[in-house]
């Protein structure tokens, strides 16, 4: 009986795609044409996602006539420009983000303490002044969001410094 037990050969069950292949690594091998961010391997002259797991995929991709006529471009323009994932884009906290948080800080505080309701702040000439003056604030938010988002930090700061007062 042992004649007729077919056996699959181990090349069958075996998966074409390295098992243990990170971002990095191909970055060390192919040199400078290739960087990793957030998980992800680009190609620096053309700002495309590669397969980091078939080297066949990232060396078709570096022999190519679109890869090949970008690299000259890139190396003409002498500027690095790098793609970054969304995730990187959305932490970054600019200068001009935390100017903006300060500002409508602000606003909500100046309201609060002129006892002017933040529902005056979705009047249309309201909006319309905001909008036209204030700098590094960009829009202020509607009211709805003002309560949610900004009131609680205000609550919170003058909570602190009443306490801090009693004492």
């Amino acid at each position: 009986m042992e004649r007729f037990v077919v056996i699959a050969s181990p090349a069958r069950n075996r998966s074409k795609t390295a098992l243990y292949m990170t971002p990095l690594d191909p970055v060390t091998e192919f040199g400078g044409e290739l960087h990793e961010d957030g998980g992800k391997l680009f190609c620096t002259s053309c700002n495309v996602v590669l397969n980091h797991v078939r080297k066949s995929a990232i060396s078709d991709h570096l022999k190519s006539k679109t890869h090949t006529k970008r690299k000259a471009e890139f190396e003409e323009q002498n500027v690095r420009k790098k793609q970054r994932p969304l995730t990187a884009s959305l932490q970054c906290n600019s200068t001009v983000q935390t100017e903006k948080v300060s500002v409508i800080q602000d606003f909500v505080k100046m309201c609060l303490e002129a006892n002017i309701p933040l529902e005056k702040a979705d009047h249309p000439a309201v909006r319309a002044f905001l909008s036209r003056h204030v700098k590094n604030g960009g829009p202020i938010p509607k009211s709805d969001q003002l309560r949610r988002a900004y009131l609680p930090d205000g609550y919170d700061n003058e909570n602190q410094l009443l306490n801090s007062q009693d004492c």
